[in-house]
């Protein structure tokens, strides 16, 4: 027997114990793990499920300095509001104290208030733009 070799192993020409090779370990006893298929097996999905993003309302709240013109101006601008409907949700905003400009998702509705709010700060007018979750 040669050195390096297990007992229970026998000599090989040309094979030392260092050089065992797939052929010489033992088979397995029993059927395939495919069940004797070739290219068959258990296909795993996997279901990512989307949920619709949280949906939040940008509101003007009312003051007693912000021009009327101005609102109606910052609602045309950045709301996409005809004349006629950003006349209409500036004067609910002036008898209700607040009015809805719109529904959006969260980065959009934080875009929006922060450019009203830089607006109103480049004028020097006090008008309030907050967003609140639906």
């Amino acid at each position: 027997m040669r050195s390096g070799m297990s007992p229970g192993m026998p000599a090989r020409p040309g094979a030392d114990a260092k050089t065992v090779g797939m052929a010489d370990r033992p088979k397995r006893a029993g059927p395939p793990a495919d069940g004797g298929r070739e290219g068959t097996g258990t296909a795993v999905l996997t279901r990512t499920r989307t949920r619709k993003p949280n949906l939040y309302r940008v509101l003007l709240l009312n003051d007693d300095y912000t021009p009327m013109e101005f609102v109606v101006h910052v609602l045309e601008r950045f709301f996409n509001k005809d004349r006629a409907e950003a006349t209409r949700i500036m004067m609910h905003v002036h008898q209700n104290g607040v009015g809805e400009c719109g529904v959006f998702t969260y980065e959009v509705a934080e875009t929006k208030v922060t450019l009203v709010m830089d607006l109103a700060r480049k004028h020097m007018h006090p008008l309030q733009c907050v967003m609140e979750k639906k």
